[in-house]
């Protein structure tokens, strides 16, 4: 059935397209019976359907449907398999289409410049790269199933504190580079049904009132053809959300923000074409939905159980392996100690929050995988309501890990720490899981953490540990999957999408997070993440794109198919990686650029590829990887447009941001002259600098009587005069030189400059 959208519009009331800009209620979107428009759900969340009870608490967790909840993006970025986020999207769709949801409101996008974000659980990345190309697979998968998405939360929502208030300061460079492209990347590739603003201001402007960022940006460069909608309750000033791009509020707002919009029209302050427009997208949203809507759907829980626990694996990051100790051998005795071993924490906390189908039990699973050779012990070691240390829960540890040959210790943030609406004031473990470790080394050797938080903390207890298995927030299967783990079943093959520091002062954002009152400065600039201990030759505690096998991989035949190129052109580059060990296993393969000499300030490098290969033990594969402007390119804001400066450029493939395997040289001719227009403060070295200058440049030696200089001693002559403003040329000179003169060489240097 085809639906003439715009003849629709045409018998709608003012009042009902109004109407239909708003929600119906908090899930809802408004529907007009009369012409047969329907109403249209929507709901949360990124890694698991959260489809609430009428009755259900908006704001908080209970009373959702049963639905597979999958490990969080900290978690599925850590897998960074593109085809296996793309599974996940297409399981979630079914699950969608089953309960009658028409879009799913992830996934989240945002960029985790601290680690003490409450929510960076959600997000996948502190690279904009590698977020963009989960972010993509995730969507594609959910839309193939005629389910919608809503990328989020555009933009720069980057905190929890104060986070439908504050005002996010970032350079235009900075907001480029970072935070936009996370985004950018995710909307071209995936064409979300929808995308959502975020709460926060962007240098002084409420996101849901920046017509740069929702028309300009959004729509007219990267080519969006959605419609936005609001962060529940982000909208500021209604009918300026509606003049900047904004189509639907969310949720309900009992008529008020219908009322504005009407009143605008009426006194002529909103154009009804500008309504007619917003109406327009969301019909068609609609009855896209309509179309792709499948009666009777229905879905397997136990299929996307297996699926959970195939991500779970490859979401987990295996951090330290002294001595081999894993993968443990089925046999001997066990001490599984930590309530997280039988009551997970395998989600976050807030609106993404799903109730489970199924829930993995750590301890049985391990029971089940290790099978009867190994005999099994268990001690609660804390409470997880309270941080404080239990001496008798200790001490019953202490007793259990002593009999055994080896102490699992499930570790990590409780609920508490972390969680939609607020940030984390530390990176620390609780004191009582601290002194859980400490208590247990006492009387064992071979202690094996098992971590359950959505983001970094600090291990400065590492040292009594001989291995440290990163689960993040693993979802429903979580138990299942580090029972696999741990009894090597499968390999290890997750490696970090953010870095660990060794202590929080040592992150980039440190001395500007939260920010003072509601404005945070975003001060680091391009420097987030592995930019920044890159650049200042900072180790960390563990590095982005880290992460341990049972196997070993070799690198090598790094090929580019050219050894200079134009910016327009591409470059193929081709790496063979091979499995040198004995067993089965997953290798990521990651490709970094770095631009060898800049007149901007640029990271060292910068992640601009990858690939996950699976391996038999002996196999070879050859892995290829295109690259195109964008690699090589950082954001002229002069230009208002992604440039490319000629030169030398470091192609470098490897293991981890820190383990660069093989490196290879691209020249790289720009094609985009940058406009040069000298004037009176102009140095002396920028026309040094610009080739069709230089020569005419050395003509300023004379005025200071550095003649013999510039002869005998020319880096001299430069080091002197570089810096010096071409005015004061007038002054040094002593009547010499003259405004007369200053003017006459401004137009022939400009002329010069512009052939």
């Amino acid at each position: 059935m085809t639906i003439d959208i715009r003849h629709l519009i045409s018998q709608l009331t003012l009042e009902e397209k109004a109407a239909l800009c708003s929600g119906l209620d908090f899930w809802h979107t408004q529907g007009v019976e009369r012409l047969g428009i329907p109403s249209v759900m929507m709901t949360d969340g990124p890694h698991g359907l959260r489809k609430q009870a009428e009755s259900a608490d908006h704001l908080g967790l209970h009373n959702s449907v049963p639905a597979t909840c999958f490990p969080s993006a900290a978690g599925l970025a850590s897998s960074w398999n593109r085809q296996l986020i793309r599974r996940v999207g297409e399981a979630l769709g079914r699950e969608c289409q089953a309960e009658d949801v028409a879009v799913l409101l992830g996934p989240g996008t945002n960029i985790k410049r601290s680690p003490l974000n409450g929510r960076n659980f959600e997000y996948f990345s502190e690279d904009p790269y590698l977020s963009s190309e989960m972010a993509a697979s995730h969507i594609q998968g959910v839309q193939s199933q005629g389910v919608g998405t809503s990328l989020k939360h555009f933009a720069a929502n980057n905190q929890e504190h104060r986070r439908m208030s504050t005002d996010a300061v970032i350079d235009e460079r900075t907001l480029r580079e970072i935070y936009l492209a996370s985004f950018e990347g995710a909307v071209k590739q995936a064409q979300p049904w929808s995308v959502m603003c975020s709460y926060n201001r962007v240098n002084g402007e409420y996101a849901s009132e920046s017509e740069t960022l929702l028309t300009r940006i959004l729509r007219d460069e990267w080519g969006f053809e959605g419609f936005v909608v609001s962060d529940w309750g982000a909208v500021n000033e209604r009918v300026k959300a509606l003049q900047a791009g904004l189509e639907l509020e969310m949720p309900s707002s009992g008529g008020i923000g219908g009322a504005k919009i009407i009143a605008a029209v009426n006194s002529g302050e909103l154009s009804m074409e500008t309504l007619d427009l917003a109406v327009e997208r969301l019909l068609s949203f609609i009855y896209k939905r309509v179309e792709n809507r499948q009666e009777n759907l229905s879905f397997e829980p136990g299929e996307h159980h297996l699926l959970a626990r195939e991500v779970a694996r490859e979401s987990m990051v295996l951090l330290k392996n002294e001595g081999s100790l894993l993968p443990l051998a089925p046999q001997g005795t066990l001490a599984i100690i930590g309530e997280f071993a039988k009551k997970p924490r395998y989600q976050g906390g807030g609106s993404s929050h799903v109730n489970p189908t199924k829930l993995d039990d750590a301890f049985a699973e391990l029971q089940a995988v290790a099978g009867e050779a190994t005999s099994f012990l268990y001690a609660q070691g804390y409470e997880l309501g309270s941080d404080e240390v239990n001496e008798d829960l200790l001490r019953e540890a202490r007793d259990t890990a002593a009999k055994s040959d080896a102490a699992v210790l499930f570790l990590g943030l409780p609920d508490r720490y972390e969680s939609e609406g607020y940030d984390r004031s530390h990176l620390s473990l609780p004191a009582s899981h601290i002194a859980l470790i400490g208590a247990v080394a006492q009387v064992q050797e071979n202690i094996i953490v098992v971590l359950s938080n959505g983001s970094p903390v600090e291990m400065p207890w590492i040292g009594k540990t001989k291995a440290v298995l990163e689960g993040y927030l693993g979802g429903q299967a979580f138990g299942g999957a580090v029972a696999d783990l741990l009894f090597g079943v499968v390999s290890p093959s997750g490696k970090l999408a953010e870095t660990f520091p060794v202590k929080l002062s040592d992150n980039p954002s440190f001395l500007n997070f939260p920010g003072e009152g509601d404005k945070v400065e975003y001060k680091e600039g391009v420097f987030v993440g592995y930019r920044y201990y890159d650049k200042k030759e900072m180790e960390p505690l563990f590095p982005f794109g880290f992460g341990l096998s049972y196997t070993e991989f070799e690198y090598s035949g790094l090929v580019l198919d050219k050894t200079s190129i134009r910016d327009t052109d591409t470059v193929q580059v081709t790496v063979t990686v091979k499995n040198t060990g004995s067993r089965t296993g997953q290798e990521i393969v990651q490709l970094y650029v770095g631009d060898v000499e800049s007149s901007v300030i640029r990271p060292l490098q910068e992640l601009k590829g990858f690939q996950k290969v699976e391996l038999q033990p002996g196999e070879a594969r050859g892995v290829s990887f295109t690259l195109d402007k964008r690699a090589f390119a950082y954001y002229n804001v002069q230009l208002g447009e992604w440039h490319v400066e000629s030169g030398a450029f470091r192609i470098g493939v490897g293991a981890s941001s820190r383990d660069i395997r093989l490196s290879a040289s691209l020249e790289v001719a720009s094609t985009t002259e940058i406009p040069v227009s000298f004037h009176r403060n102009s140095t002396v070295g920028d026309l040094l600098d610009n080739p069709l200058t230089a020569e005419r440049a050395k003509k300023f030696s004379s005025i200071f009587g550095l003649e013999s200089a510039m002869e005998d001693n020319p880096e001299m002559f430069v080091a002197m005069m570089k810096y010096m403003p071409l005015r004061a040329m007038i002054g040094f000179g002593q009547g010499k030189y003259t405004e007369e003169d200053l003017a006459q060489d401004l137009r022939e240097l400009n002329a010069l400059a512009a052939k």
